[in-house]
C-alpha cells in the first residue's frame, strides 16, 4: 500500500504585507538583505511531499519549473512509485507553491536548499528529475555534489527535462508572463470561479496560449478574502536574468544523464550540445514526439516511460 508523507515546512512569520504585485507569503527573513549585506543567503525549509517506497533503491526527486509547484507531478509521482517501488519526492522551490518567500533567488541558493533538505530526509544519493528552472537547479546540484569529498555523492543520476545548461532568453516568454501576472486586478470577496475567470480574461489579452494561462492560474489563491499570487513575483522580477541564465562551471558531472526534449519545443537547440557534453559527458538525448516545453503535461505516459527506461 502506498502512503503519502506530507510536510509543509513553513516559517512562523505568517502573512506579510500585500503589495500591488500580489506578493504572497509565507515570507522568510533574508540573511543577505536581498544581496546587499554580504552574508550568504540561508537555505529555506522547503515544502515537500514524499511517497514511500523501497529504501534500498535511490529515490526519485522531482523539481518543477518557473511558476510551477510540486503538485505539477502529483499523478506522475504516484504512478512512478507504484511502477518502480521507489520513494518519490516532489518539492516546491523557494518563492513557489507552499515554500517560503525570500528576496534571494539564484540557482546556487536553490541548490543549497536541496543540499539541506535531501540528507534530512535520508534520500542521498537520489535520481533528480528537473523541468526547465528545476532542470537547471538539478544540473547545478549534480555538478556541485558529485563525489566531492568530504561530501558524499548526492545525485545518482540526472534527468534534465527540456532545458540546457545555457541562457534561455531567446526562447522563453517568462518576462511577459511576469508582467501580465503583475497587471492583474481582481476585486476582493469574489467567488473563486469568478475571480479565476476574470484573471484568465485579463491574462488572455497578452498570453494567447490557454495551456500557459491555465498553468499560471494554478498560482492564484485566496487569502483572507483576497486573491493573490502564491508565487513571489517581486523576487522573480528582480532575479529573472539569473533564472534565465546558468552559472558558469568548470567541473563535469560523470553520472548517467538524460536530456529529455519536447519534439515541438525550441528550448534545447543543437548549438547547446557541445556545452551539454562538456558538463555532462555521459549525456543521452531523447525526444518525446508531439510534446512542447511541458512534456509531463503534454505526454505524461511517454514521460513516465522515458524515466522508467532510464532507471533500468
Amino acid at each position: 500500500m502506498l502512503r503519502w508523507t506530507r510536510a509543509w515546512r513553513l516559517p512562523r512569520e505568517g502573512l506579510g504585507p500585500h503589495g500591488p504585485s500580489f506578493a504572497r507569503v509565507p515570507v522568510a527573513p533574508s540573511s543577505s538583505s536581498g544581496g546587499r549585506g554580504g552574508a550568504e543567503p540561508r537555505p529555506l525549509p522547503l515544502s515537500y511531499r514524499l511517497l514511500d517506497g523501497e529504501a534500498a533503491l535511490p529515490a526519485v526527486v522531482f523539481l518543477h519549473g518557473l511558476f510551477g509547484s510540486k503538485t505539477n507531478f502529483n499523478s506522475i509521482a504516484k504512478i512512478l512509485a507504484q511502477q518502480t517501488g521507489r520513494r518519490v519526492l516532489t518539492v516546491d522551490a523557494r518563492n513557489h507553491g507552499d515554500s517560503p518567500h525570500s528576496p534571494d533567488m539564484s540557482y546556487e541558493i536553490m541548490s543549497q536548499d536541496l543540499q539541506d533538505l535531501l540528507p534530512q530526509l535520508g534520500l542521498v544519493p537520489c535520481v533528480v528529475v528537473g523541468h526547465s528552472m528545476g532542470g537547471k537547479t538539478a544540473m547545478l546540484l549534480a555538478l556541485q555534489r558529485f563525489g566531492s569529498l568530504p561530501q558524499p555523492e548526492l545525485v545518482e543520476r540526472l534527468i534534465a527535462v527540456d532545458i540546457s545548461p545555457v541562457e534561455s532568453t531567446g526562447v522563453s516568454h517568462f518576462a511577459t508572463y511576469v508582467a501580465a501576472m503583475r497587471a492583474i486586478n481582481i476585486a476582493d470577496e469574489l467567488p473563486r470561479s469568478r475571480a479565476r475567470k476574470l484573471a484568465d480574461e485579463q491574462l488572455s489579452s497578452v498570453i494567447q496560449d490557454m495551456a500557459v494561462r491555465q498553468h499560471l492560474l494554478t498560482n492564484l489563491v485566496e487569502v483572507d478574502g483576497r486573491f493573490v499570487w502564491r508565487v513571489n513575483l517581486d523576487a522573480l522580477t528582480q532575479h529573472l536574468d539569473k533564472i534565465l541564465a546558468f552559472p558558469q562551471r568548470q567541473e563535469s558531472y560523470l553520472g548517467p544523464t538524460l536530456f529529455l526534449l519536447g519534439g515541438n519545443s525550441q528550448f534545447v537547440h543543437p548549438s547547446h550540445h557541445p556545452e551539454i557534453m562538456r558538463l555532462f559527458p555521459r549525456a543521452q538525448m531523447q525526444t518525446v514526439p508531439n510534446a512542447g516545453h511541458w512534456i509531463h503535461a503534454d505526454r505524461p505516459q511517454d514521460f513516465i516511460a522515458a524515466i522508467r527506461g532510464f532507471l533500468v
